[in-house]
């Protein structure tokens, strides 16, 4: 590659890591528009439309002393990978994955892990992180 490529090579990747794309960015490698369509189908019912953990099935949850997450804090529960921060896309991904009890949380929050693949799972993360407020 001759020394423009090279540049502009540099210049791109400078600029991936300024937006908040390279490695160890909170940020979620999902597409947001397709996650709200399958949290819509399978999460809403719990943690509701608004993401503030209210429901239609939340009152279940409530009653049991484990109400669903309220997204719009943006304050998360769990460090699953036991990295020191709780929520992060790593944690929420386990916790789809899993369910809420695998991580001592609501036995009501199913795992998902059979259910959505990867990259689901990655636009839910996504399109959880467009409701904190």
């Amino acid at each position: 590659m001759n020394r423009i490529g090279t540049s502009l090579g540099l210049v791109g990747l400078g600029v991936a890591l300024a937006l908040g794309g390279g490695p160890g960015s909170a940020r979620a490698a999902g597409d947001a528009a397709a996650g709200k369509v399958i949290f819509e189908q399978n999460c809403a019912s719990c943690h509701g439309t608004t993401g503030h953990g209210d429901g239609p099935a939340a009152a279940a949850a409530v009653a049991m002393g484990t109400p669903p997450r309220d997204f719009t804090k943006g304050e998360f529960k769990f460090d699953t990978d036991k990295d020191g921060k709780t929520g992060t896309d790593a944690d929420l991904a386990n916790v789809i994955k899993g369910g809420g009890a695998a991580q001592g949380g609501s036995p009501l929050m199913a795992p998902w892990g059979g259910v959505l693949t990867e990259q689901q799972i990655q636009d839910v993360i996504a399109y959880i992180r467009t409701f904190k407020k």
